[in-house]
């Protein structure tokens, strides 16, 4: 019986290597690869995310949690809010936009960017957005909103892209790809003081508003404020902790703002130090005065009655798994509850209600 045994389950073990060997050999047979990519692409393809732009309430997907510093798992500053059947794009940090159309965000709705200030992690993909969104079937140019310097922005980005779009136009056609829709539209924000806010945008029911922030020396600092079917999201932009961004945030749903962990930059500035690497001492040495810690940020939530903090743009980059630890080990404040952002979080408020729901798109 034992012979018999072993001679079964060498058996058994002989057909599970043939059965492997076959299944990978038959990789290499060119019909089976076409249907693999015929399954990817009807997968990937098949992802419908119209449902973001439904009319019954508010929606935020952040498509980039990082910073400057590099990070495999997060992209610089980007977030979408889905309002009024348009997609709203809060800064576009360098490859930020891949992420959205990784998820097959419906490109074509995306109608205007709003740059909270002009540090290259948060404008560097404007190029791709207003590129991806022509494609996409934008109906209208781009509206590109920031405070003075915009139009320089957007006319060297126009330049730089210059050149990219004749070939396009050429190669797809204009009917398709119409010339004059993948030209962005510089808007000036004027007359943004401190305790002034400006609306900047009001349609479709969305109204958004400008307010400055504390990120000197940058000049201008903007945090944005979102409204639409009685609920509201405010985006901090980069800044020190605030009191005119408490003001500006009063009485909203939902506060997704800047955060640092000072401790750990401290570290990382020592560290720098004893490898002798005095550039990156120094920068790190900079930094915190124009940042803000997650305690700040919850302290800003409670002193603005705002009940859900999101932190984003996360200094320094970490696993997941470690900055939930570490990003909120001190910010347990009573009447906030407050959650980590990563690149993919879906936040949705809808209208006639007070929740708040917690998603991830890329699931």
């Amino acid at each position: 019986m034992r012979l018999l045994k072993k001679i079964v389950l060498i058996a058994l073990g002989l057909a599970a290597v043939v059965a492997a060997a076959a299944a990978a050999a038959l990789h290499f047979v060119p019909a089976v690869q076409d249907r693999l990519i015929a399954m990817m692409a009807d997968e990937r393809l098949g992802i419908d995310h119209g449902n973001l732009l439904a009319e019954d309430g508010l929606r935020v997907a952040i498509c980039g949690s990082g910073s400057p510093m590099p990070d495999p798992d997060r992209a610089p500053a980007c977030n979408l809010v889905f309002a009024g059947g348009e997609i709203f794009v809060v800064d576009s940090g360098a490859g930020s936009w891949a992420r959205a159309a990784g998820w097959q965000m419906p490109a074509g709705k995306v109608n205007a960017v709003l740059f909270t200030h002009f540090h290259s992690d948060h404008i560097g993909d404007l190029g791709e957005v207003n590129l991806q969104s022509w494609v996409g079937g934008r109906s209208q140019p781009l509206a590109v909103y920031g405070g003075p310097g915009i139009e320089r922005i957007v006319a060297g980005f126009n330049e730089a892209y210059a050149l990219d779009r004749g070939y396009r136009v050429a190669h797809h056609g204009a009917d398709f790809l119409n010339p004059e829709l993948g030209i962005m539209e510089a808007i000036q924000i004027d007359g943004v003081m401190p305790g002034a806010p400006v609306i900047v945008l009001e349609r479709n029911g969305v109204k958004v508003t400008a307010f400055t922030v504390d990120h000197d020396p940058v000049h201008p600092a903007f945090g944005y404020r979102f409204e639409y079917k009685g609920r509201s999201v405010v985006f901090s932009g980069d800044t020190h902790k605030s009191a005119n961004l408490a003001e500006a945030a009063k009485g909203a749903d939902l506060l997704i703002h800047e955060a640092m962990v000072m401790e750990a930059v401290a570290i990382m500035h020592e560290a720098a130090v004893r490898h002798g690497n005095a550039r990156i001492a120094k920068i790190l040495a900079d930094i915190p005065d124009y940042h803000a810690s997650p305690r700040d940020a919850a302290e800003t939530a409670a002193a603005a009655g705002v009940p859900q903090l999101v932190l984003s743009h996360l200094i320094p980059p970490v696993p997941h798994w470690f900055g939930k630890i570490i990003f909120l080990r001190d910010t347990a404040i009573p009447g906030v509850e407050t959650h980590l952002a990563f690149d993919g979080m879906l936040i949705e408020l809808p209208a006639g209600s007070k929740d708040v729901r917690y998603g991830n798109l890329g699931n």
